[in-house]
């Protein structure tokens, strides 16, 4: 008679963790970088072929779902560098204990929300 094998873990099994989050999340927001790249260099175009096709884009862009792109645009850019910076601590060996995982990952939060509203500010009360 054949042994059963064990089950091995899924995902389903498993609490979601910062550091599973957060990871996720990194990859996650370098893909929209890639794409609001594109939304980049759409409007840079926009803006070389003239001014009734830059206006049309600008419209678009200046729409509410328009800003609400780009305000997901710059949460992105900066969870993604925030956490960067996270990883280039790592790289010299600084922060790599549980305490300072978790220190280290709640302040990426913290500076992505802070920095993006910051900017946020800026572009309506500015």
């Amino acid at each position: 008679m054949a042994k059963e094998r064990p089950l091995s873990p899924h995902l389903m099994i498993y609490r979601p963790q910062l550091t599973s989050m957060m990871s996720i999340s990194h990859r996650l927001s370098g893909a929209a970088l890639a794409a609001g790249s594109l939304l980049l260099v759409w409007w840079v175009v926009a803006l070389a072929s003239g001014a009734g096709y830059y206006s049309l884009v600008q419209g678009i862009m200046l729409s509410i779902p328009g800003r609400l792109v780009l305000f997901g645009f710059s949460a992105a850019v900066f969870y993604h560098l925030s956490n960067g910076i996270r990883h280039l601590f790592w790289d010299f060996g600084i922060g790599l204990t549980i305490e300072g995982v978790y220190r280290s990952g709640y302040l990426v939060i913290g500076s992505t929300l802070v920095l993006t509203l910051g900017l946020w500010s800026l572009i309506v009360f500015g």
